[in-house]
């Protein structure tokens, strides 16, 4: 009888097989680059609260009786503008409106074009119908919201939700949201505009290859009436005419 042969069957190679392969090297994940902006932080938030004695003064002061004079002040001249008589009753900011044209209309409000924007909302109408209302004439948006009871309290430009109205007539609900990298894009990119209006390259995945996002921007007066109470009004170039816009923030 011959000696037994050593089974170097099928199996053998299987387990060959099975050899786990060398480890690779893992690549590094891919990560999108970010874009980078110039804008700046507002000044007004770095600003410090008034001292408790300047507003205990002026409590005290407002509490005073108005006494109406006997005279009579001589009125403003009726050639003077609108715009020159409410410059001196509120401080000046940056205001642009943009949107794509059949898509909804975001405010940014700014301290000065190269600052990050205070204030973006979105508003309850189309670009293409803010156009063609101010076009029209005058264009007077008002944004309402409802009183906070107890310690839900939060300052005016902070609400979260407003009822908007156009000339008057409601147009839906305007959102208040943090800026957005492609509302930080279109800032830097007017950052050199201080007023004019004109049409930005669009996102292609939003509005396709021909989307063009207009805008609209101008310098505004912001007069504070009350805490529940503001108003921007845009300041017209050549300040011979009346603002042409105007937005109301108003808590009821």
């Amino acid at each position: 009888m011959g000696e037994p042969r050593p089974r170097t069957s099928a199996a053998t190679s299987r387990d060959e097989d099975r050899t786990p392969p060398t480890p690779s090297t893992p690549k590094a994940p891919t990560t999108p680059c970010q874009q980078s902006f110039s804008l700046v932080q507002p000044s007004q938030k770095n600003k410090k609260h008034k001292p408790k004695a300047i507003r205990v003064f002026r409590s005290v002061f407002r509490s005073f009786p108005i006494i109406t004079p006997a005279c009579k002040f001589p009125s403003v001249p009726v050639g003077l503008s609108i715009d020159s008589r409410k410059s001196n009753s509120g401080s000046r900011v940056t205001g642009t409106l943009f949107g794509y044209r059949k898509g909804r209309v975001s405010l940014s409000v700014q301290e000065s074009p190269n600052c990050l924007p205070s204030l973006v909302v979105e508003l309850a109408m189309q670009m293409n119908v803010l156009q063609k209302e101010l076009g029209a004439g005058m264009v007077r948006i008002a944004l309402e919201c409802e009183k906070r009871a107890g310690k839900d309290k939060v300052t005016l430009l902070d609400e979260p939700l407003w009822t908007m109205y156009c000339n008057g007539k409601k147009t839906g609900h305007g959102v208040k949201r943090e800026a957005t990298d492609e509302d930080l894009n279109v800032m830097e990119l007017l950052k050199a505009v201080s007023m004019g209006a004109g049409v930005l390259p669009g996102n292609s995945e939003t509005e396709g290859l021909d989307g063009e996002l207009a805008y609209i921007r101008a310098y505004f007066d912001r007069v504070i009436g009350s805490k529940d109470s503001e108003t921007f009004y845009m300041l017209s170039p050549n300040g011979d005419n009346g603002p042409e816009l105007s937005i109301f923030l108003v808590r009821i």
